[in-house]
């Protein structure tokens, strides 16, 4: 080695420690950004059970009679209607059953006689009368037919409400949703919507009916046949009757 030539001087310490620093940061920023995007994310629900859930709550159940100018009384078909009000307030109503009927209008002498008859009809059903308020209305629109409107509160299971968008199906700056292959605002909320609406109980949802008691003829008739060594599996002697040939014998 030459007098004019030095050796090489190591590069400070300080410079590995701050490139080391640097690196811890850069990596730590990106952690905490993908676990900021992924609660962010988990708070959206993917599921469409989650995001349109059934819910059980108290909804009003109406059911409108119209009663023309000249006529007084009720149709069959309107009878029918009647029944059915009272008989599904006996099972499931959770108030009292209001009757609203017109007044100052051309089927109002009609409408008060019909209000007799449905009346009637509700207390042959049971209905007791404490049960039963009258409200006399006017409508808002001359225009508009006036119907007497018997409403009652019920549990209902209920879903939606449907037919909110609040993104665009396809690819878009704004819908990000669309490129994380997740599933629009809308899908399901059809389908939970009828499940919620063909639901005979509410309380299904929520917890199972007790069981029946037992048929005890039957069970005793089965009892017998055990006791005797007999076969207890039920025949049936019209069931070939309803066959129309005997191929396979």
């Amino acid at each position: 080695m030459s007098a004019q030539e030095s050796p090489a001087r190591p590069k400070p310490r300080w410079h590995t420690g701050l490139l080391l620093v640097g690196l811890a940061l850069s990596l730590g920023g990106c952690l905490t950004h993908a676990r900021d995007r992924d609660g962010a994310m988990a708070a959206i629900p993917a599921d469409y059970r989650q995001r349109h859930p059934i819910v059980i709550d108290e909804a009003p159940r109406s059911t409108e009679i119209f009663v023309g100018t000249g006529r007084g009384g009720l149709s069959a078909t309107q009878r029918a209607d009647v029944i059915s009000v009272g008989q599904s307030w006996l099972r499931d109503g959770t108030g009292t059953l209001t009757i609203d009927v017109p007044k100052d209008t051309p089927n109002a002498r009609a409408a008060a006689d019909a209000y007799r008859e449905v009346r009637s009809l509700l207390s042959a059903l049971g209905v007791p009368s404490r049960a039963i308020v009258e409200r006399r209305y006017r409508p808002a629109d001359p225009r508009q037919f006036a119907t007497i409107r018997l409403s009652y509160p019920r549990i209902a299971a209920e879903a939606g409400p449907c037919g909110l968008w609040p993104e665009d199906i396809g690819p878009s700056i704004k819908n990000r949703t669309y490129i994380e292959n997740k599933p629009y605002h809308n899908f399901g909320c059809a389908t939970q919507r009828n499940l919620a609406a063909m639901i005979d109980n509410p309380s299904d949802l929520v917890q199972p009916r007790p069981e029946t008691p037992p048929y005890g003829a039957r069970r005793s008739a089965a009892f017998e046949k055990y006791k005797k060594g007999s076969d207890t599996a039920t025949t049936y002697t019209t069931g070939d009757k309803a066959k129309i040939s005997d191929l396979g014998k």
